[in-house]
């Protein structure tokens, strides 16, 4: 009898191992199976990116086929390496993609991360700048783009005031609190991060929101974008890309506590603090008054790039039926 129990363990304890092999040869040719493509960020690890971690963290990617690697953009920028094919998605903006095309470079916006745009003129309450008149005699603080004078000119505009008198300067890698403690007033942030830091600082500052003064300003910052080669060759992917991070993104929107948790664990060098109540700020504005998160219009790609063209940025008007596309969004 103890032969047979032996007999049997053996044969037990063996099937066993072959199914732990068998297994284990299963994940790592699933593993295998996987297509690999990067996505590219526009910036710093940020709640703007938080859906795209979580569906990393969560397998979205994976049960997609996907095996995704999520890049900083180094010198080159993220909308260098997407047009180049040197990363196959990256994270950007309606402003530079609309300047891309005009340029002849490829690029295509996949999906609006934000529904509208929530940037805006940040100063220390002290400085009493409270609208767009007010940036008068002050000084702005911006990185050297053509686009940020045009939109201080547009809004003083507004109220009958000379942008002549805004004494623009570079701030460079100057973060915010720093810089209008030393040799600025005010500067262009977006609330869900600088404006949720300064919360948390207890530090009162005065917004002056674009969309407040303009509705050609309220555009699509930031998107996830593709180049057209991608989308000509490889459609399937582009497809499976924006279906997991539309799951990563719903995910954020309905559970931002455990969605910063996600980011938190990925980007530990990130203030827990300020991720978790970014995150609480911006969930409901990730999809906002849209049908479904990531749909962009037509008449807002236009709008901008109408402004554009009329403010001199652009050298002939934009094509926006082919700057952007909702074909990938999940029905």
């Amino acid at each position: 009898m103890k032969k047979w129990v032996i007999a049997l363990c053996s044969l037990f304890m063996i099937a066993g191992c072959n199914n732990s092999n068998s297994a284990s040869e299963s994940k790592e040719k699933d593993k295998h199976s996987l297509k690999k493509v990067s996505v590219v960020l526009d910036w710093t690890p940020n709640t703007n990116h938080t859906g795209l971690y979580v569906a990393k963290e969560k397998g979205y990617f994976k049960d997609e086929g996907l095996d995704v690697d999520i890049i900083m953009p180094g010198d080159a920028g993220a909308d260098q390496l997407v047009a180049s094919g040197k990363s196959e998605f990256g994270v950007s903006y309606q402003e530079s993609i609309t300047q891309a095309r005009i340029q002849g470079v490829p690029l295509v916006s996949i999906a609006a991360v934000i529904q509208h745009n929530t940037s805006g003129f940040a100063s220390p309450a002290s400085k009493n700048i409270v609208s767009p008149k007010d940036f008068a005699g002050k000084t702005y603080g911006g990185w050297g783009s053509p686009v940020e004078k045009s939109v201080i000119s547009s809004l003083m505009k507004k109220e009958n005031a000379d942008v002549n008198k805004v004494s623009i300067v570079n701030m460079g890698d100057t973060e915010f609190f720093t810089a209008v403690k030393r040799d600025i007033d005010f500067a262009w942030i977006y609330y869900a991060w600088t404006g949720v830091e300064a919360e948390l600082r207890g530090e009162k500052l005065n917004m002056v929101y674009l969309t407040d003064y303009s509705d050609k300003l309220d555009y699509y910052t930031p998107v996830l974008a593709t180049n057209e080669n991608m989308i000509k060759e490889n459609p399937d992917t582009v497809k499976a890309f924006v279906k997991a991070a539309s799951k990563g993104y719903e995910f954020a929107i309905k559970h931002p506590s455990d969605a910063a948790d996600i980011l938190i664990k990925a980007v530990p060098d990130l203030d827990p603090k300020l991720v978790k109540k970014s995150q609480e700020w911006l969930a409901t504005k990730y999809q906002d008054d849209a049908p479904r998160w990531g749909e962009q219009k037509q008449k807002v790609w236009e709008n901008y790039a109408t402004w554009m063209f009329d403010n001199g940025l652009l050298e002939k008007k934009l094509d926006a039926k082919k700057a952007f596309t909702n074909q990938f969004l999940p029905q």
